[in-house]
């Protein structure tokens, strides 16, 4: 198991999370297949795949000649099977269901040998539980990118009690090769990041809630007073609400009510305002 060695890897789910995954994979080199089952879901991936390597380009970020050949290197697939065949490494972000990924990594792993490494990029569920569904566990650990994936360097490498030191140093390489910094986590509620972000996240939406100040200016204060590149509520739009809510009810359960997600994000999810993606969250983005 070695990353320098992988030549063609996939991803499942063709989201935000997972077509930006694809585009780093490219953009390194690896031969990648991007798959969705709802083939309207992996059109829109595959062009936000495009949208961003034009973008590069016009802010000379990206040279022509890297888009061109990125995106020769991705393939769309609605056919699980053709998506992984010769892979090296299969990357899962789809939604964050445990029984949904749990279903997954059971078929990947009677599908692939046992050296291909299987990541998920899931930010707050257990690893260990989603590797538990595998007959070869050890080759299993999380791998939580951070949107958008083609600009955020971070990545937390997380291993699960099976993951064997292999994998994870595989996974760590990966990530280097894509031009990503890992930190090395072990499997725990939240791991670092979501963990961390989220209590930030969630007060900021109580201080909207309690009228402290607008979203606006509660984010002017973490970015011009503590040098966040990004506010927590104007990075929750951008995450989703509706993910964010998921994350906070899983940690409330696993750690405690610290983690309870105030009124105003339940109700803004059950308005239907998720954020950037359906075009109001705690910002208009009409």
């Amino acid at each position: 198991m070695n990353a320098a060695e992988i030549e063609r890897a996939a991803v499942l789910g063709a989201g935000s999370m997972g077509h930006g995954i694809a585009q780093a994979l490219a953009m390194c080199g690896i031969e990648t297949r991007l798959f969705d089952l709802d083939g309207a879901a992996l059109e829109k991936g595959l062009a936000g795949i495009r949208a961003n390597l034009d973008k590069g380009v016009e802010k000379g970020k990206v040279t022509p000649e890297l888009r061109d050949a990125a995106l020769g290197r991705v393939r769309g697939e609605t056919s699980l099977e053709a998506a992984i065949a010769g892979c090296g490494a299969v990357v899962e972000a789809v939604p964050e269901k445990l029984e949904l990924k749990r279903s997954i990594f059971a078929e990947l792993d009677r599908a692939l040998d046992a050296d291909v490494l299987l990541a998920t990029n899931t930010s707050s569920l257990s690893i260990t539980r989603i590797a538990e569904a595998c007959r070869t566990p050890e080759r299993v650990v999380g791998m939580h990118f951070f949107n958008p994936v083609h600009i955020m360097k971070l990545v937390e490498v997380v291993r699960a009690r099976q993951s064997s030191p292999e994998a994870a140093g595989c996974a760590l390489d990966l990530a280097r090769r894509m031009g990503k910094e890992p930190i090395d986590v072990q499997d725990s509620p939240g791991f670092a990041s979501s963990r961390l972000g989220l209590v930030i996240g969630l007060e900021a939406m109580r201080m909207v809630e309690a009228g402290v100040a607008s979203a606006e200016d509660i984010d002017k204060a973490m970015t011009l007073g503590y040098g966040f590149p990004m506010g927590p509520l104007r990075l929750t739009d951008l995450v989703g609400l509706d993910v964010r809510l998921a994350i906070a009810l899983h940690l409330a359960r696993e750690i405690g009510p610290g983690f309870e997600p105030p009124a105003i994000l339940r109700e803004k999810v059950a308005a239907g305002e998720l954020g950037k993606k359906s075009g109001r969250g705690f910002y208009d983005w009409s």
